[in-house]
């Protein structure tokens, strides 16, 4: 199985750049990372340039122009230039512990998505990781988070690390999983038949709504909250109107009630 990670991002360098290292140090390594740019500046991709050199990733960098929020076209651009046929999207400021891609490529089965999410640092949490706190995993564990990331304790169960315990914790909670933006995956032929994201949509479900589709076409969510772990690092979203989610709840709204399994206003073709 190919892999490919899908990682949206618009105008953080220094996040994608800690984000990056998360991948060079997994167990097993993305065959392909599609960086899906919502209009960066330079400085992006002068970031992805020095990972690439740095680390040996085979990084792609896919981006339009900055006319406002279109992260759901850019990542249907990153989509149709994916050449691996199983898709772990995650986005430029979620550091991924070292087993991400080996617990996502584990689980992966037809007739399913995976979903799971990411443990939310403090700003000064964020700032303080290290290259070395990512390569030697502290910056994944309940002590780190509780001294450094200002998490919250019933938020640190995320971080108690792989065994049965996580396994455990993933089939009692009582969170029903969905996508994710931030750390979800699916078949790549899957993401085609819904036709990929709702381009009409905006911030505020756009993720959910990808989600749903892939309900509505059969497949069955698989809950990874405790098992694929990424942590969160913080920024402001000065990107975000407020009628944006409202647009978008309409939408879902739509999808749901129709159970519409395909968007006519995502990927124009097979990809």
């Amino acid at each position: 199985m190919k892999t490919s990670v899908i990682l949206s991002t618009y105008n953080q360098p220094e996040w994608l750049t800690k984000t990056l290292w998360g991948y060079a140090n997994q167990q097993r390594r993305p065959d392909e990372i599609i960086i899906a740019d919502d209009g960066s500046t330079d400085a992006t991709e002068l970031a992805i340039d020095h990972a690439r050199g740095e680390t040996g990733l085979n990084i792609h960098h896919v981006w339009h122009e900055d006319v406002g929020f279109r992260k759901t076209i850019i990542l249907n651009r990153a989509i149709e230039a994916a050449t691996g046929d199983y898709l772990i999207f995650s986005d430029g400021d979620c550091i991924p512990r070292r087993d991400f891609i080996a617990v996502h490529a584990a689980h992966a089965a037809a007739g399913s998505f995976l979903s799971s999410g990411a443990v939310r640092l403090s700003l000064e949490g964020s700032k303080a990781i290290t290259q070395a706190d990512v390569a030697m995993g502290r910056c994944f564990t309940r002590d780190w988070a509780a001294r450094h990331g200002g998490v919250r304790s019933v938020q640190r169960l995320k971080l108690l690390g792989p065994g049965l315990l996580p396994t455990l914790l993933d089939r009692l909670t009582t969170t029903l999983p969905s996508w994710n933006g931030n750390n979800a995956s699916c078949w790549k032929s899957d993401a085609v038949e819904v036709g990929g994201f709702d381009e009409r949509m905006q911030y505020g479900g756009e993720d959910r709504e990808f989600g749903e589709r892939l309900v509505n076409l059969g497949l069955t969510p698989i809950q990874l909250r405790y098992r694929a772990v990424a942590v969160h690092l913080d920024h402001s979203r000065g990107y975000v109107e407020p009628d944006m989610a409202e647009r978008n709840r309409v939408i879902r709204a739509t999808t749901v009630a129709m159970r519409r399994t395909r968007t006519a206003h995502g990927l124009k073709a097979a990809a």
